[in-house]
């Protein structure tokens, strides 16, 4: 696998420091080339995780179709022998936004979104079929007890409200209708920060829906943080003249979604990617929860 990545840089690498933080089986390293330039890589054998291998390879696809002058990692070329498949991207000196988020650095992320989605609307032709979006899950939860039964230790609220969220899983399909790229896992640990950028990376999970759908994903995560995310959302272009309800419809699928996959775990799971998604999930619901309030206060007032 070295050797394929030497190819592709056309270069010997000399050092590779692993990347740690990440949520996937594999390799991630910056690598420096012996005629100093440098790389990030990121790699798996697909014979030991089967489906980080596919995500690689749909990864590498959407990368080489992006359009010139998206913020994203330049894809400098893959390698694939059947068994290994490595990216390899320009090396982005930038760091994650601080956690709990800081205002400045969520306006940066949120103004570059609507670049973003200027740019990726129309989506661009892709030689890959892309996946349903990652969302929604409560449907699945009713099939499975032992599931059902951690969500009503975890997020009690939402095992009692499960009928309302499966009212609003079902209307999913016309919530997700558009022509936009989105990024479709758009949480801090994908975002970099440089001094005159903001960088979205690892795009495995993209799909083609609404302009405003990876705005909705990130302000999950600032609820995470304690922020109130809707002035955010109230005041952001792409959310401008959106039906309120469709906008629900995104928030308790992508709690759905994270929440399903959080109690299906068995022993066996990622404790940290276990924590992650319980704790982003009901961070979507407290926000979820709070747009449902503030709606009926306003219409006890009118």
């Amino acid at each position: 696998m070295k050797a394929g990545i030497e190819n592709v840089l056309q270069g010997t690498v000399t050092a590779a420091t692993s990347q740690q933080g990440g949520f996937s089986d594999g390799l991630a390293v910056r690598l420096e080339l012996s005629d100093g330039r440098r790389a990030f890589a990121k790699a798996v054998d697909t014979v030991a995780a089967t489906a980080v291998g596919a995500f690689h390879r749909r990864e590498g696809a959407v990368a080489a179709a992006l359009p010139p002058g998206v913020s994203v990692p330049r894809l400098l070329g893959t390698y694939d022998d059947g068994e290994w498949v490595a990216l390899v991207f320009e090396d982005i000196d930038g760091t994650l936004p601080a956690q709990p988020w800081r205002e400045s650095e969520l306006e940066r992320v949120l103004d570059a979104l609507t670049g973003l989605a200027e740019r990726l609307t129309p989506a661009p032709r892709l030689p890959v079929v892309l996946p349903a979006p990652r969302l929604g899950g409560w449907e699945r939860l009713t099939n499975h007890p032992r599931a059902l039964a951690k969500l009503a230790e975890i997020a009690p609220r939402a095992a009692r409200e499960l009928d309302m969220h499966l009212s609003l899983e079902a209307r999913l399909g016309e919530a997700t209708a558009g022509d936009t790229l989105t990024h479709g896992d758009l949480y801090p640990f994908n975002v970099l920060l440089t001094d005159d950028r903001v960088v979205v990376v690892d795009w495995p999970h993209a799909w083609i829906g609404p302009a405003h759908a990876d705005v909705v994903m990130l302000l999950g995560s600032v609820a995470l943080s304690g922020i109130n995310p809707e002035p955010y959302a109230a005041r952001h272009p792409l959310l401008t003249g959106v039906d309120p309800e469709a906008v629900d419809v995104l928030i308790s699928a992508q709690a759905g979604f994270l929440l399903a996959a959080a109690c299906s775990m068995d022993s066996t799971g990622d404790p940290r990617l276990e924590g992650m998604m319980t704790g982003l999930g009901l961070a979507s619901l407290r926000w979820l929860s709070a747009r449902g309030e503030n709606r009926r206060g306003e219409n006890r007032r009118g």
